[in-house]
């Protein structure tokens, strides 16, 4: 196989309190269909999840080249409301957005891309805790489990990571 063939997903995760089924879960859903995962968060190093789980950083925020990848998606998790007003986060969802890829985001997730300013109009799930954010961005929240709008992957958290993880790769690989 080639390796421009090859399907890439990035997930970007808290360093600290990423949600640990947000990021195991899909990563092995993309894996076993057979799409590279590169793990990108705010420091390089070992992150570490609420649980106690432990993914290596591959790549910066930063450092993330959106055309370089199908999918860019955002985990929750206590972490990631750090990401809610953090500028290279909120570049990497609007630059996701406006090049047609497939963006999803799990939990509280969805909120990052609240405040990027790219869910008007867009239906989304997301952690009731953020629901009120969400919506004052615009998005309409469904209350699904997971959400599909498009090229817009969303789910309200944990119980539903493989779920997100499985439609995030068939949007993939369609």
């Amino acid at each position: 196989m080639e390796m421009k063939n090859i399907k890439k997903a990035v997930i970007i995760i808290a360093f600290d309190k990423f949600r640990d089924e947000e990021y195991f879960d899909p990563k092995q859903a993309l894996e076993t269909k057979g799409i590279s995962v590169t793990t990108a968060s705010s420091q390089t190093g070992e992150a570490t999840g609420k649980l106690g789980g432990r993914a290596r950083v591959d790549i910066l925020l930063k450092d993330i080249r959106i055309d370089e990848y199908q999918a860019v998606i955002f985990v929750g998790g206590p972490g990631s409301y750090g990401y809610f007003d953090d500028p290279a986060a909120q570049n990497i969802a609007r630059q996701s957005i406006e090049k047609g890829k497939i963006t999803a985001a799990i939990c509280a997730g969805p909120g990052i891309l609240a405040s990027a300013g790219v869910l008007k109009g867009r239906k989304v799930s997301c952690f009731p805790g953020i629901a009120g954010l969400v919506k004052k961005a615009g998005a309409i929240c469904t209350g699904n489990g997971v959400e599909i709008d498009g090229d817009l992957v969303t789910a309200d958290g944990p119980s539903n990571a493989r779920k997100f993880g499985e439609n995030i790769a068939w949007k993939i690989l369609k």
